[in-house]
């Protein structure tokens, strides 16, 4: 499973919110390392953390066994 599936963040490609925030930069092929990617914030879905990494290590999605390390 991918980020944007598990998260149901809309940033994929086509997704609803894709056009006002713009598209994730871990769509398509980073989905399941997202957090090596540079601009893949999902403080946009949280919007309670502030710097990528904590936003990373709070993620559900990062602990989750979709995530591959």
């Amino acid at each position: 499973m991918n980020c944007w599936e598990f998260m149901k963040c809309g940033r994929e490609e086509g997704g609803k919110n894709a056009e006002k925030f713009g598209i994730c930069p871990a769509f398509p092929e980073n989905g399941n390392s997202c957090a090596k990617i540079e601009g893949a914030f999902c403080d946009l879905v949280l919007e309670l953390l502030e710097s990528k990494f904590t936003s990373c290590e709070n993620c559900i999605f990062y602990h989750s066994e979709n995530y591959d390390n």
